[in-house]
């Protein structure tokens, strides 16, 4: 969460289709690989250091330092366990204990920035995730996460504490916690966990529908069209698109999303590393049925407000910025984060792993490239000093559709069901706060 990766889903790729046509080294290629193995060979039989690396660790290695020479932070090489890992998140699940942390100050009058564990800063519990290993051992909201497995986390970092608690599938994390001045200590069981997708609100008596979606895949895709169903069954005729904090996910599912607001018409251009452009339209979409799934909201008296940030990325521009160009919603907040290039996931032959690969780029429908630049909001709101409890940007939404902002505008929230397999669903932390989940 929060790295911006992407996952192309067209055209699908087979393991078999990366093996190398010619085996070994190309006649055409011998002289540039000769001083690689002559390394390899020299390293295999002279090497006379303590610890002589494995064959598949020195050729991991060397696919490592290929994908670090692409100077693209999209691009690189996982080991399997990672890989494996990477599209169980795609797929919206993950691997791990399944809480929500974040970085605060000790003592909640402080105004300290915090940047690492300790010296007047804590990690604390935002919420176990519903359904997790971490929820199901009785992790609570508010527990603040003192050491894992008996590593104290003082000095730590966000990421490097959050890697402490992650691990591979049956593992155990003790995790000794302050729980309002008591130390716990709780032991989890690692595990697959859903991870949640969507989340519900209404405001003016119903007549406003808040709907947050936090990450684009088949998941958020499905618990989208149950959610915009269920609040125009109830009389909603404005939506709320939170995409706040949202890094993206699946191009396919973000057209599919899109689909959802707009009737047909081109939603985004994709260009591939040889300049061939593909448009993705709303007829290639997964099809309006009966019941008008996939196409609840392309009604044009239903208004759309789509909230965005500098979080808000990849994918989640795509759909934001395709509502945007064809007119169909306006977009509140700040800029948007402004990665217009997409990857794909591509498995590597003999259990050697995978790469995340940039493969192309994509243009909005107008044919645009946000790629470091974002989208712009058509309604400028700043969030930077709010204080906890408010949100000026949702309190601007709701004022533009012409009622009053939500401490003033009657609410009630609800997670959106998913179709199936349905995952649990939850509140999430403000998209500001500085948090992560592992």
């Amino acid at each position: 969460y929060g790295d911006h990766r992407d996952l192309r889903s067209f055209p699908a790729r087979r393991s078999s289709d990366l093996v190398a046509t010619t085996p070994g080294t190309p006649a055409s290629e011998e002289s540039r690989f000769a001083p690689f193995w002559d390394v390899y060979s020299l390293i295999q039989n002279v090497f006379a250091g303590p610890a002589k690396p494995s064959p598949d660790a020195l050729v991991r290695a060397a696919i490592t330092g290929m994908m670090q020479s692409l100077n693209d932070p999209y691009s690189y090489y996982q080991a399997p366990a990672d890989f494996q890992n990477s599209l169980l998140s795609v797929g919206g699940q993950a691997v791990g204990v399944g809480v929500q942390v974040q970085l605060q100050p000790t003592d909640p009058a402080s105004t300290v920035e915090c940047t690492k564990i300790g010296g007047g800063c804590e990690l604390a519990v935002v919420q176990p995730i519903a359904g997790s290993p971490a929820d199901k051992a009785g992790v609570r909201a508010g527990d603040v996460i003192v050491a894992v497995n008996g590593t104290a986390l003082d000095g730590l970092t966000v990421d490097q504490a959050s890697a402490l608690i992650k691990g591979e599938k049956g593992t155990k994390a003790a995790l000794q916690l302050d729980r309002s001045g008591q130390r716990v200590e709780i032991t989890v069981t690692r595990d697959v966990f859903d991870v949640p997708e969507v989340v519900t609100r209404s405001y003016a008596n119903g007549a406003v529908a808040y709907v947050e979606v936090m990450q684009i895949d088949p998941p958020a895709s499905n618990q989208l069209d149950y959610a915009l169903k269920t609040a125009l069954a109830g009389g909603a005729r404005s939506i709320i698109l939170d995409l706040r904090g949202n890094p993206g996910g699946s191009v396919t599912d973000a057209v599919t999303m899109a689909s959802e607001f707009i009737d047909s018409g081109t939603i985004v251009y994709q260009v591939d590393a040889s300049g061939t452009e593909t448009v993705s339209t709303r007829s290639q979409a997964k099809p309006c049925q009966s019941d008008g799934q996939w196409c609840r909201a392309i009604d044009p008296s239903i208004r759309v407000m789509v909230l965005v940030d500098p979080n808000t990325a990849s994918s989640a521009e795509i759909l934001s910025g395709a509502l945007q160009a064809r007119g169909r919603a306006l977009l509140v907040g700040d800029h948007t984060f402004g990665k217009g290039i997409f990857q794909e996931w591509l498995p590597l032959p003999n259990d050697a792993g995978g790469i995340h690969l940039t493969v192309g780029r994509w243009l909005t429908p107008n044919h645009v490239s946000i790629q470091g630049k974002g989208l712009q909001p058509d309604l400028p709101v700043s969030s930077a000093n709010a204080r906890a409890g408010q949100d000026p940007v949702l309190d601007a939404a709701l004022v533009k559709l012409g009622y009053p902002a939500q401490s003033e505008a009657s609410s009630s929230s609800s997670p959106a069901p998913s179709a199936s397999p349905p995952p649990a669903a939850s509140s999430s932390p403000s998209p500001s706060a500085l948090s992560s989940p592992s």
